[in-house]
């Protein structure tokens, strides 16, 4: 089936590409959003911005990851792929070392701010959904086991499987998989601590935000009955498991079974893309091959590849051309 055997390589001078086109518009994203302008004015690590500043660290980070990076050594790739840096507008961006010394800088407070900068912005993402999106928050909180090979690293611990690593505590959206909390522990801590505070963080936030009802979802860990009459008076819903006692089966098995329709093309199309895993979301509207020209005052991405999430991402970035509602 493999039949090509002629098979020569050549250097082109007049194309010049880039195998993630879709990260310029994750960068427009994070201007017209005012991530960028958020994360400058919360977290203040660096004494002096020459040239970097907080943002430019994090952004760095981030659209690594973005590109297929999966440590802060992969950013070398990037600093030497000059179409990549043209097509961010970047004459240099900061290498593996000095990423690394930003990240060691950070200390828990500046982590705190980090996640207060992003979630200054998410009620404004949010106010561009639809009207039934803020109808229900569902907040879920769990624990997940990080192993690291490294035999020292400050914090780590040894896990109920034995494992050497962390055990973070991740609190999210689940309605659009967001990360909106991060705790960082060592591995043989259990699952619920400190997840009261971050939960009531969380309430706070999606009600500033204009959900009009919360629920907050989790495994038998974070059934903390001394918060449930709280967020009960709060009128916060739970979904929480709990351990088979005999009257708990009862009053479970004595509920009502409910049932649970499909929408239009664009809304349907729209909720994919937000629950999308990010795997999935890389592949389908970050990695896609595209062609950089720079006219006068403008850079252009010239597509060279189609794939079916296409005319969504286009309908996306002419959304960020037009003025964004608060």
């Amino acid at each position: 089936m493999f039949s090509a055997s002629n098979i020569h390589y050549e250097l082109s001078e007049r194309t010049r590409g880039v195998g993630v086109g879709g990260v310029g518009a994750v960068h427009k994203f994070a201007l017209a959003s005012g991530l960028v302008k958020a994360i400058d004015e919360r977290v203040d690590v660096l004494k002096v911005h020459l040239p970097y500043h907080e943002s430019d660290h994090v952004l760095n980070i981030a659209y690594n990851i973005l590109s297929g990076g999966t440590c802060l050594e992969d950013i070398e790739l990037l600093r030497n792929d000059e179409v990549y840096l043209d097509a961010l507008g970047a004459h240099w961006i900061p290498d593996p070392t000095a990423a690394g010394d930003f990240c060691r800088r950070l200390k828990e407070e500046d982590i705190n701010a980090l996640m207060d900068a992003f979630n200054e912005v998410r009620p404004r993402m949010w106010s561009q959904q639809p009207e039934e999106f803020l109808d229900e928050a569902k907040i879920d909180a769990d624990g997940t086991l990080v192993e690291t090979l490294a035999e020292c690293k400050e914090g780590m611990n040894i896990s109920y499987q034995g494992t050497w690593g962390f055990h973070p505590l991740l609190v999210s959206l689940a309605n659009t998989q967001e990360p909106l909390f991060l705790v960082n522990r060592g591995g043989n801590r259990p699952s619920s601590e400190r997840a009261s505070e971050r939960l009531d963080q969380a309430i706070e936030l999606c009600r500033r935000s204009g959900f009009k009802k919360v629920t907050l979802r989790g495994d038998t860990d974070f059934t903390q009955t001394k918060h449930l009459d709280r967020w009960d008076e709060q009128e916060v819903e739970f979904v929480f498991g709990m351990d088979a006692m005999p009257n708990v089966e009862g009053i479970a098995e004595s509920l009502p079974r409910r049932a649970w329709r499909w929408a239009s093309k664009y809304k349907a199309e729209k909720r994919a893309v937000i629950r999308m895993e990010f795997k999935s979301f890389v592949n389908a509207l970050i990695r896609v091959p595209a062609q950089i020209i720079r006219q006068g005052r403008k850079t252009i991405y010239c597509l060279l590849a189609w794939n079916p999430w296409q005319p969504v991402f286009l309908r996306g970035f002419d959304q960020l051309a037009t003025t964004m509602r608060c």
